[in-house]
């Protein structure tokens, strides 16, 4: 597994309000209604003020997500945007590690947004702190749980969590 990380923080976002299931749109082409846009945007906008930045923002492929992510950029949270389908439905944290992050070689305090779903990022965010689901963490539209992985070893059970913050506080 993971050797070295350099003091790397993931920022777990749940993408924003979008439109509802059974209207005749397929799940991955669910946009994000007025409301979930302008919610987004205020998140956003406080994470901006409370001066945070992302050194890459990695996204869901479904519309929804993908629109959150575009947010966050054009907010200038990142200047890098970047799509993983391990963060579509059903993505397996096991599988990113070994695909995507175990490959790359990031510089010391790398800060890294996930954008995507639930319950998997919940279940991700379980599986780094406790290497296990234990179905305790909520994390609502647009909302955050900031997790920093161990330098050395394998990140799963071993990670600390920092922040989790419903995007209420934030508005």
């Amino acid at each position: 597994m993971l050797n070295k990380i350099q003091s790397m923080e993931l920022y777990l976002i749940r993408h924003g309000i979008a439109e509802d299931k059974g209207l005749g749109i397929k799940d991955e082409e669910r946009s994000l209604t007025k409301e979930g846009r302008q919610k987004t945007e205020k998140v956003a906008q406080k994470l901006v003020k409370l001066g945070l930045n992302f050194d890459l923002i990695l996204t869901s492929p479904l519309v929804r997500a993908r629109q959150t992510a575009e947010i966050l950029i054009a907010e200038k949270l990142s200047s890098k945007l970047e799509e993983s389908s391990h963060l579509a439905h059903d993505g397996q944290i096991s599988s990113w590690l070994k695909d995507w992050l175990e490959p790359r070689n990031y510089s010391q305090n790398t800060q890294l947004a996930l954008v995507g779903h639930e319950p998997d990022l919940t279940n991700w965010a379980e599986i780094l702190l406790w290497g296990e689901v234990k179905g305790s963490l909520v994390l609502k539209k647009a909302g955050m749980i900031g997790i920093k992985l161990p330098e050395t070893g394998s990140p799963l059970g071993r990670s600390q969590m920092f922040w989790l913050t419903p995007p209420k506080y934030l508005l």
